[in-house]
């Protein structure tokens, strides 16, 4: 057995840590975390804050770093109408669950009153309605989308400014405890909710900071610069307007507070060809009764892009006028058994009537082989 002599140095503890230790990256993230980044990229355009804030939140609950007894995430997303503030939520069930619909979704416009309250959590014993009504936010209502692979709730309260007291109070415990105590005194846990709460306030303000532009790619975008600025003077409104309607307490129980910006040009084009994708798929979904392949002109692009664009509705504009345009008129000619399953229709514009002119083509494809 070899031994040390009395003239041999032993190393330190730090020589030996420098020896051995080496250089950690905190700017990795896990697959779970860039899986979701990738799905949700695809789903939500133009509001990559939103995305990426998603994904840190649900990276710590991954690995079990949540803060305990509180939700996995609170988010409040402020913005303009059709900025993509709902669809975000949707998204972010969609991506993790599969279900865009998989979530509670809870319209704040009902509750602008205090009584109204029991329609969330029951009315409690000798009060008129106990036992007859069915709390919206029950456990059972909570779990209902959970899945063997993930057990995660996605709650959405909707308009978020139009609520009562009753309603904001309520959310303090739900935010500071993960808990809500029902009219029966049943406790719901919401250790494993996503909180959303969607609100317009300071629109009007952010909408001032927006040079106003007319028609579709008429206006060239803003300097880097001055892009920059704009998104900061947006921010601090936005926050700034939360932070005039709700208490200290609420604002400080947030995880998360995000403003949304206005979607310019080219993410409407990038939603359009998502929304365009979308319709595809409405064609060739099993229930469909006629199945067919459709494409889109340059031509009827533009048009569309042009009748969707509204700088003030945002995507929403955007959905309604593929639905008017290009939806309806499709549903027309399947029903009059002008568009058969297996046919190559093409949608093109016609100038002079300023409408979708559709084509049948002259060959046709097995259904097998159609693509969305």
């Amino acid at each position: 057995m070899n031994t040390l002599s009395l003239g041999t140095i032993l190393p330190s503890d730090n020589t030996t840590a420098a020896a051995t230790s080496r250089l950690l990256d905190p700017r990795r993230t896990g697959n779970a975390a860039n899986s979701l980044y990738d799905r949700l990229s695809k789903l939500v355009i133009g509001q990559n804050e939103a995305v990426e804030q998603i994904v840190n939140i649900y990276n710590m609950h991954s690995v079990g770093l949540t803060a305990p007894g509180r939700p996995i995430g609170s988010f409040l997303f402020l913005g303009p109408t059709g900025s993509g503030k709902t669809r975000t939520v949707e998204a972010t069930a969609e991506a993790l669950v599969g279900n865009p619909r998989a979530l509670v979704k809870i319209d704040c416009a009902e509750f602008q009153h205090s009584h109204e309250i029991a329609k969330l959590i029951g009315s409690p014993p000798g009060y008129l309605g106990h036992r007859e009504t069915h709390p919206l936010l029950s456990q059972e209502v909570l779990n209902q989308h959970h899945t063997d692979k993930v057990k995660i709730s996605f709650v959405l309260f909707d308009e978020i400014e139009k609520a009562s007291d009753s309603l904001w109070n309520l959310l303090l415990g739900i935010l500071d405890k993960a808990t809500l105590t029902l009219g029966n005194n049943v406790k719901v846990d919401f250790s494993r909710a996503m909180i959303f709460m969607t609100s317009n306030l300071g629109v009007t303000e952010m909408n001032n900071l927006v040079k106003t532009r007319f028609g579709f790619a008429a206006a060239a975008p803003p300097a880097t610069a001055d892009q920059a600025q704009a998104d900061i003077k947006r921010k601090v409104v936005g926050i700034e307007a939360a932070r005039r309607k709700f208490s200290p307490e609420f604002m400080n129980r947030l995880d998360k507070v995000i403003v949304f910006k206005a979607l310019e040009e080219k993410e409407l084009q990038q939603i359009f060809e998502l929304e365009l994708s979308m319709v595809r798929k409405r064609i060739l979904a099993p229930d469909s009764p006629v199945k067919y392949t459709l494409r889109l002109t340059n031509e009827a692009r533009q048009f569309l892009l042009q009748q969707g664009f509204d700088i003030k509705y945002g995507a929403r504009h955007l959905k309604r006028a593929i639905e008017r345009e290009l939806v309806h008129p499709l549903s027309n000619l399947m029903a009059t058994g002008q568009i058969e399953t297996g046919d190559q229709i093409e949608a093109g514009f016609d100038q002079t009537e300023q409408t979708l002119t559709f084509t049948k083509g002259l060959f046709k494809v097995s259904v097998e082989n159609m693509s969305a």
